[in-house]
């Protein structure tokens, strides 16, 4: 790991007086590593990273097999930096895994002198990927992370499953027992398969988005009014989750947008993916929630940049998902009672991706065209 050689002189003292510091110890070699947008395969004398700008960063690694090059999952977690901060951490051999290291009260003294013996090999974050990284991560602060987190303060690739008995009581493990009698007799051979569901405490806890599109006791036309209009669904997710700063279900989007770009989580891609559907399909809420969907537009403006190409290809594209959500922002945000300037805003944006990705999003789809019929 190299320092930027893009950083004015200026820059580096503040970051060298205010940076925090990340020190891993008893990292194995060519074990991948990263932090934000940068990634590495480390050395013999890696022990962290300096110099790194207070906020919200994502932390990620995989331990590597040097003989067979295969990667395990990666593994991640935010922390929000404040300045000078410094944090240790250790490789566990036994679990390829980093633990924190515990310290004492009395420990910063302690820690300012192991900074000081590591730093010839802590590699500088590299400053020139700080803009791209806060253009995604903006309004992720550390009650947002602190909130989404798993329990486990680990966020993992792949999903971390323990057979059905496990974690479970007595009496559901004998229920468990009996059920699993009858599935032995199944013929199907999927039934022979362990049962698994995922360990309690590593998921992302993201907001439930509710499957209920209108209120109860709502008449016929407000559920057909609020089944096109998904404007009950987000102001019922604001109010359980965000009921003081409507902004929070844009930071939990980014977060979300970070952990599948970034961790390479897929469940964090699904529920990204169901954000972006909700927003888009709302049209009461584009009045009522102004300042939220100014926000929006800008968000996905850097978010849709940021996607790799082979995402467009297998997965943001697959049965037009981005170019039809969008098609219906933009539709459903002209017809809404909006303010001129987000209308302005949403009008540039739109023009903007057409002239970047060549989307067309006047031309009605194929499966709403009108059906000719010869006669």
């Amino acid at each position: 790991m190299a320092s930027s050689s893009t950083m004015d002189q200026k820059t580096a003292n503040v970051l060298f007086e205010e940076g925090a510091a990340l020190i891993l110890l008893n990292v194995p070699p060519g074990t991948e590593f990263g932090i934000d947008y940068n990634s590495w395969n480390t050395g013999n004398r890696f022990k962290g990273v300096k110099m790194i700008p207070p906020g919200v960063h994502f932390v990620y690694y995989s331990a590597v097999n040097l003989k067979s090059r295969d990667c395990a999952p990666r593994t991640g977690f935010f922390h929000c930096f404040k300045p000078r901060e410094i944090v240790i951490k250790r490789w566990d051999a036994g679990i390829e895994d980093l633990v924190d290291v515990k310290v004492t009260d009395s420990s910063d003294a302690e820690e300012k002198a192991q900074l000081q013996e590591c730093d010839p090999s802590l590699g500088a974050y590299p400053y020139e990927s700080l803009k791209r990284w806060l253009s995604l991560t903006n309004l992720i602060s550390a009650d947002i992370v602190a909130q989404l987190s798993p329990l486990s303060g680990k966020i993992v690739s792949v999903a971390q499953l323990v057979p059905n008995m496990a974690t479970r009581t007595t009496a559901d493990r004998k229920l468990m027992a009996e059920a699993n009698k009858e599935l032995l007799k199944s013929k199907n051979p999927e039934d022979h398969l362990p049962q698994m569901h995922r360990e309690p405490g590593t998921e992302i806890r993201f907001s439930k988005i509710s499957e209920q599109n209108y209120p109860e006791g709502a008449t016929a036309k407000e559920i057909t009014k609020y089944s096109l209009d998904h404007t009950y669904i987000l102001d019922k997710l604001l109010a359980e989750n965000y009921p003081t700063d409507s902004q929070g279900v844009l930071a939990e989007l980014q977060l979300a947008f970070v952990c599948f770009l970034v961790g390479q989580v897929y469940d964090a891609f699904d529920q990204w993916k169901k954000l972006v559907h909700l927003l888009c399909s709302c049209i009461e809420a584009m009045a009522t929630h102004g300042d939220l969907y100014s926000t929006l537009v800008s968000i996905l403006h850097f978010q849709v940049r940021e996607i790799p190409s082979d995402f467009f290809v297998d997965i943001v594209s697959s049965n037009n998902f981005l170019t039809v959500t969008l098609r219906d922002f933009f539709l459903n945000l002209h017809q809404s009672e909006a303010e001129g300037a987000l209308k302005e805003k949403g009008r540039k944006f739109k023009k903007n991706l057409t002239k970047h990705f060549t989307w067309d999003f006047d031309e009605e789809p194929e499966d709403e065209a009108p059906v000719v019929v010869d006669l």
